[in-house]
């Protein structure tokens, strides 16, 4: 397939500027597209004269400009790489709690709801210092986890369900799965971020395939029959997957 002309366009609009980029090819309509990098794309056809499309993108600059803010607030809550020093912010079931690093010869962890504690032996070493962090943080996971399902598992424990068997993994767009067949749940391990009923939300919604495996009318009548709240508690989870960008 013979590829396009690109070529990239500024535009003003009132005191505001537009950089966009532009690909002359085969297609029938002007079609516009805003990436989350905060690029805007344009394809149109090499018929289309260029003042056109740029009267084009003028004409929809409100939204272009307003899709733009927005990025950019998301941006500050891309996930940074962490240092694992003192002051950096870790997210424990919806709460923000600040490192406190020092150095002692018996290394520990822990967290009183405000600050996550950690010692080591040299506050120097990052691959230590990440270690002890991670394997805190999958020891939280899979205690309040577990902790979770075993109470939820009593609702389903009548309809001939059986105690599903418990993952933790890293996922990249999924809160939570379930393999109904092998009674299996699978849980983000990132949902240790999110408020605890977030994810009492999204464990019964893994349970409740066991008894609808899809997401039809009846599979959200059965949730709602359970936890009459559960889309206030989804509405909450989606604000925490701007942590996700």
């Amino acid at each position: 397939m013979q590829m396009g002309t690109i070529s990239m366009r500024t535009i003003s609009v009132g005191d505001e500027t537009i950089q966009y980029q532009l690909e002359q090819k085969r297609v029938k309509n002007l079609n516009l597209r805003i990436r989350s990098d905060g690029s805007v794309y344009v394809s149109a056809s090499p018929e289309r004269e260029v003042s056109q499309i740029d009267d084009f993108v003028s004409a929809k600059s409100s939204y272009i400009l307003k899709s733009l803010k927005h990025f950019e607030e998301l941006a500050q809550y891309r996930r940074q790489e962490k240092k694992y020093v003192s002051g950096e912010t870790f997210l424990i079931l919806g709460r923000g709690v600040r490192l406190k690093v020092n150095e002692g010869l018996k290394e520990a962890v822990w967290t009183d709801g405000v600050y996550l504690f950690l010692t080591v032996k040299s506050s120097d070493d990052y691959e230590r210092k990440r270690h002890i962090i991670s394997r805190f943080l999958d020891r939280e996971c899979k205690n309040t986890f577990s902790e979770i399902v075993a109470e939820t598992y009593p609702l389903f424990q009548k309809y001939g369900v059986n105690m599903p068997t418990l993952r933790v993994r890293d996922m990249e767009t999924r809160w939570g799965s379930c393999l109904a067949k092998k009674g299996i749940i699978t849980l983000n391990k990132r949902l240790l971020e999110a408020p605890r009923n977030c994810i009492e939300y999204v464990v019964l919604h893994e349970f409740c395939h066991f008894i609808h495996p899809n997401h039809s009318k009846q599979f959200y009548g059965f949730m709602t029959m359970l936890m009459p709240d559960w889309k206030d508690r989804k509405t909450a989870l989606d604000k925490c997957a701007i942590y996700w960008l």
